[in-house]
């Protein structure tokens, strides 16, 4: 393999992206395909945003360029990434991860009911952000079925399995053989 893939898992907030993609990341282990696997949701966790980058899309190339970077000189050329609109950013992987040779990005939505997602979020939220979570997980819901590029891959996850959901994104890969 010559050049860099990426696998961009997004979905609504209590879909279980991070769950999926370790077990992803756990099949692919096993099927002794080597990758590396960046949770995009911290890459740009800072309070207050940078002044001239108020959304922290540039906090979140630049981290993620020095991660690809280390992950790189390990002679890594695959990419397992997960952030709730990752399938909208293809720009901001390609500039962070190969910007004089676009990686080949398969997009994969996960996807799952109000219900499932309120359940899933009240297991995780204990504070005082669960009712925040649920409006910004329903809205981005709605966002990402209007915006997913030509091409994506929507994968339900309600009462499947981890191991079943995981199974079908990295069919979707085609990494595996």
């Amino acid at each position: 393999m010559t050049g860099i893939e990426a696998l961009l898992i997004g979905g609504r907030s209590g879909v279980g992206k991070t769950t999926v993609a370790m077990e992803t990341s756990a099949l692919l282990r096993d099927a002794g395909v080597a990758h590396c696997l960046v949770e995009g949701d911290l890459l740009d966790h800072v309070h207050p945003a940078p002044p001239d980058d108020p959304f922290r899309a540039r906090i979140t190339r630049r981290n993620l360029a020095a991660l690809w970077a280390n992950y790189a000189e390990l002679g890594m050329r695959r990419l397992i990434y997960t952030n709730t609109v990752s399938i909208l950013e293809p720009d901001l992987i390609r500039q962070a991860v190969s910007p004089d040779a676009p990686p080949r990005i398969v997009n994969v939505l996960l996807t799952a009911t109000d219900a499932t997602a309120r359940h899933r979020l009240g297991g995780r939220e204990r504070g005082s952000e669960l009712d925040i979570h649920l409006r910004r997980s329903a809205a981005a819901a709605q966002r990402l079925e209007a915006e997913a590029p030509p091409g994506t891959v929507r994968v339900p996850t309600d009462q499947r399995t981890v191991r079943a959901i995981a199974e079908d994104v990295v069919a979707a890969t085609g990494w595996a053989g």
